[in-house]
C-alpha cells in the first residue's frame, strides 16, 4: 500500500520525510514532548488511547493520564500489545475516529502487527505510538533496543521517527491526516510514529494530576442506515444485472438495487443485507443462473469488498459477463489495475452500465431466494440440535445494536442461513481486511467499548482461543455491554467443507487432516470463562439458544453453544441438494 514520504512544507496536504517532519528547536524534555504529543493527538480527534504498560513509554502514559484526568481523552489498559492493537482497532471502527495504542519499546511493538496489517486492508485508522530509545542508545545493544522506525514497512500510510527532545508536533499531525484519509489518492489506514525518549522518563518532583474533570461522553450515531435513490430511468436498457454486495459496501448498494430493478446478493458485513431486493441464500443459486441457464446473468454491480464465497469469485472471474466496481474514494483492498471490474466513480456512470431490470428478472430471483430459503429451513429445522447453519441464522435473526462476526465459518454461515430483513437492525462489522482469527473477541470489546451499546459476536471455538486473552480486563477498566458467542465443535470446521474434508473422508492420510487441520481439543470454556470472570452458560440445541439471545445483554457473557462438526460436510451437501431442487422447481419452464 502507497505511504507518503515526500517532503513538503505544508503538512496538511503533503507529507514531508520523516527526518523533516522531526526537524527540531530545542530539546525539550521527556515530558514536554510528550504533553505536546497528547494534546496534538486530542486536537486531532483521537478520543480513546488504549495503553500497554512499558518504562520507556512512560513519559506518554503519564502526560495521557493527565490528559484523562482533565476529561479530555479516554484511556484502556491491556496487558498483551496484541489485545491492545485490535482493541483500538475496534474502537476506531465504532467511532469513525482515529483511535491509539500505545507501546513501550521492544517486541511489544512486533505485537501490534497482525492489528496492523488488518487495519491497512481495512483502511481503518488505526495509530501507533510506539515508545523508543534516543539515538545513542540503538545499535549498541541496550536493554529492549532494535529497530523501530519503518517497522511495519508498506502497511503503513505514514512512518514517523521522532528524536528524543524534539517536538513532536508537525509529524503527529502529518500521521493523523494520513490516517484519517486527508491526503488525495490515499485511503485511511494505520500510521507509526515512533517516539524516542531519553531519561528523565517521570514527572519532575512536585508535579501531580491535574484536578478530575467529568469527561462528556457522546456516542457517535452507528445505527444502520437506510438510503434512497430515485428510480432508473426508463430510458436505460433493460438488462439482467445483478448488483452484489461485498464487505463494506454500505446502504447505497440496497437502494441502487431497489432503484433499478436488480436482484441484491449482499454479504452480512456489507450492512446492505436487507430490503424488499435481497436474496438470501444467493451463493447456492448462481450456478442456476449460469452460462446455459434460461436466464443467465448478464452484467454484475459490485459495491464493496467480496471474499465470502467462491460462487462469487468465479462470476466476477468470466469473460464473458461484464462487471463494474462502484468506487467513489481510494480503497485499501487492492492495487489500481489489479481486478477486472470496470472501476466507476458516480452512480450516473453506474447506471448507464447496470441498466435496469429486464422483466421477471427481479421477480424470478426473488421468488427462487424464497423457495430456497424455505428450502434451507426445512433442513435446518429438522434438527433440533444447533449446528453452524442454524446458529448464524438465530444470531442473526436475534442481534442489535453492533454485530462482529468472526471469521472462518460463522460469517459464512450467516451468508448462507441469515435472512435479509425488510430493514437493518444492527450494524455489522467483520475483520475482513485480511480476514484473520486474531484479535476478535479484542476487536469486539473495542466496539462496545466505543460505539457505547449491546454488542454480540459471532465466532468459532478455535477463534476464541486464539484471543482467549482478550477477556483479560484489569481491575476497574470498563466493562462492555458484550454478548459472546461461541460455536464449540472442539476444532476447526471450515477445513472439512474445503477440499481437506474430501482428504479426511477418503482416509489416505491417516488423521493428519483432524491433527493438522481440524486441530481437535478439550478446553473447558466455562473455567476459561470463570477465570476471567466472565458470565457463561451452555447450550446445544436451537430452542436453548434462542432463549438465551433473548435475556438482554448485561455486562460481558458467553453463550456456548456445544455442537458436533464431523457431520458438518453432510450438512451442507443436503442443504445444496434442497436448494437446487427448491430453485429448479421455480425455474422449470
Amino acid at each position: 500500500m502507497t505511504s507518503l514520504n515526500e517532503p513538503a512544507p505544508d503538512a496538511s496536504h503533503t507529507a514531508p520525510s520523516p527526518s523533516e517532519a522531526s526537524d527540531a528547536a530545542p530539546s525539550l524534555s521527556a515530558l514536554a514532548a510528550a504533553r505536546i504529543a497528547v494534546g496534538v493527538l486530542v486536537d486531532g480527534g483521537v478520543q480513546h488511547v488504549v495503553v500497554s504498560p512499558g518504562s520507556r513509554s512512560a513519559p506518554m502514559a503519564y502526560a495521557l493520564a493527565e490528559a484523562s484526568a482533565e476529561g479530555r481523552v479516554e484511556l484502556l489498559v491491556r496487558i498483551d500489545e496484541r489485545s491492545a492493537g485490535f482493541t483500538a482497532l475496534g474502537l476506531a471502527l465504532s467511532t469513525g475516529s482515529p483511535a491509539a495504542v500505545l507501546t513501550t519499546s521492544g517486541t511489544a511493538v512486533g505485537n501490534l502487527l497482525p492489528a496492523v496489517m488488518e487495519a491497512n486492508h481495512a483502511a481503518v485508522p488505526l495509530v501507533v505510538l510506539s515508545a523508543d530509545r534516543p539515538d545513542e542508545l540503538r545499535g549498541t545493544g541496550a536493554n529492549q533496543t532494535t529497530v523501530q522506525p519503518d517497522l511495519f514497512g508498506e502497511q503503513v500510510r505514514f512512518a514517523a521517527d521522532v528524536p528524543a527532545g524534539a517536538d513532536p508536533a508537525r509529524a503527529i499531525r502529518t500521521g493523523l491526516s494520513a490516517a484519517t484519509g486527508a491526503f488525495p489518492d490515499l485511503p485511511p489506514g494505520p500510521v507509526q510514529l515512533n517516539l524516542a525518549f531519553r531519561d528523565p522518563l517521570v514527572p519532575s518532583p512536585g508535579e501531580e494530576l491535574p484536578a478530575t474533570a467529568v469527561r462528556q461522553r457522546y456516542r457517535i450515531g452507528t445505527e444502520p442506515l437506510i438510503m434512497n435513490l430515485p428510480p432508473a430511468s426508463a430510458g436505460l436498457p433493460e438488462r439482467r444485472t445483478v448488483v452484489l454486495a461485498g464487505h463494506d459496501a454500505g446502504p447505497v448498494a440496497e437502494a441502487f438495487a431497489r432503484a433499478h430493478g436488480l436482484p441484491l446478493l449482499a454479504e452480512p458485513s456489507s450492512n446492505a443485507r436487507f430490503g424488499p431486493n435481497a436474496v438470501g441464500p444467493y451463493r447456492l443459486m448462481l450456478e442456476h443462473f449460469g452460462l446455459g441457464s434460461a436466464m443467465p446473468v448478464e452484467r454484475v454491480v459490485l459495491f464493496g469488498r467480496p471474499t465470502l464465497s467462491r460462487p462469487v469469485a468465479a462470476l466476477l472471474a468470466r469473460t464473458d459477463v461484464p462487471s463494474a466496481l462502484y468506487q467513489p474514494v481510494p480503497v485499501a483492498w487492492f492495487e489500481p489495475g489489479r481486478r477486472t471490474e470496470l472501476p466507476l466513480e458516480n452512480l450516473a456512470d453506474l447506471a448507464e452500465f447496470a441498466g435496469r431490470g429486464a422483466p421477471d428478472w427481479l421477480d424470478t430471483w426473488l421468488l427462487a431466494g424464497s423457495a430456497a430459503q424455505h428450502a434451507l429451513d426445512g433442513i435446518l429445522s429438522a434438527d433440533p440440535a444447533a449446528t453452524g447453519p442454524s446458529v448464524a441464522s438465530l444470531v442473526w435473526k436475534h442481534s442489535g445494536g453492533q454485530l462482529l462476526l468472526g471469521s472462518s465459518n460463522g460469517i459464512r454461515d450467516v451468508d448462507l442461513a441469515g435472512l435479509p430483513a425488510p430493514e437493518p437492525v444492527a450494524t455489522v462489522y467483520a475483520n475482513r481486511g485480511l480476514a484473520g482469527i486474531d484479535g476478535t473477541i479484542s476487536t469486539a470489546t473495542g466496539l462496545a467499548i466505543g460505539g457505547r451499546q449491546e454488542t454480540t459476536v459471532l465466532l468459532g471455538d478455535v477463534t476464541f482461543l486464539h484471543d482467549a486473552g482478550g477477556l483479560f480486563l484489569g481491575s476497574g477498566e470498563e466493562q462492555p455491554q458484550l454478548r459472546i458467542v461461541v460455536l464449540n465443535d472442539s476444532g476447526g470446521a471450515i477445513f472439512d467443507l474445503l477440499e481437506h474434508g474430501a482428504v479426511r473422508e477418503a482416509g489416505t492420510y491417516g488423521d493428519a487432516v483432524e491433527r493438522l487441520f481440524g486441530t481437535p481439543h478439550i478446553v473447558d470454556l466455562s473455567a476459561l470463562a470463570a477465570a476471567y470472570g466472565v458470565g457463561h452458560s451452555a447450550v446445544s440445541t436451537t430452542a436453548g439458544l434462542a432463549e438465551a439471545l433473548a435475556r438482554p445483554i448485561e455486562g460481558r457473557t458467553i453463550v456456548e453453544v456445544r455442537t458436533d462438526r464431523h457431520n458438518l460436510r453432510a450438512l451442507h451437501g443436503r442443504i445444496k441438494e434442497a436448494v437446487a431442487a427448491a430453485v429448479g422447481g421455480v425455474l422449470a419452464p
